[in-house]
């Protein structure tokens, strides 16, 4: 047996206010569209993973999700652009990551991330 993919599932009143944050703001493709589900996708394969924590790390709060990008400068930027609000950084981080924390549209908190 292997698990070949873990997707994160984010409960939602309203799936259009995704398609403006995880489309528009974190460049993601939107490759299913059920209406009642809407599940976006980024680019290149990776294995599956999970992690379980006491903290976010540098005592933050653990966050939902976290994504890591491949531009980190040009994702803060468009975040900053659509007017949210930072939670947290963006900083480099001991253990090699640059960082910051954001809210998606539904609450979540997500912790944006690029390795040096």
């Amino acid at each position: 047996m292997a698990v070949k993919r873990i997707v994160a599932n984010i409960p939602a009143e309203r799936t259009e206010d995704a398609r403006q944050f995880y489309a528009d703001v974190l460049g993601l493709r939107l490759v299913m569209d059920h209406g009642w589900i809407l599940t976006f996708a980024g680019e290149g394969k990776t294995t599956p993973q999970i992690s379980i924590a006491t903290e976010g790390g540098s005592g933050t709060p653990v966050p939902d999700v976290s994504i890591e990008v491949d531009n980190f400068e040009e994702t803060h930027q468009r975040v900053l652009a659509a007017g949210l609000p930072i939670e947290y950084g963006p900083t480099r981080e001991p253990w090699g990551v640059m960082r910051f924390y954001v809210r998606d549209p539904f609450g979540r908190l997500l912790n944006i991330l690029a390795h040096d």
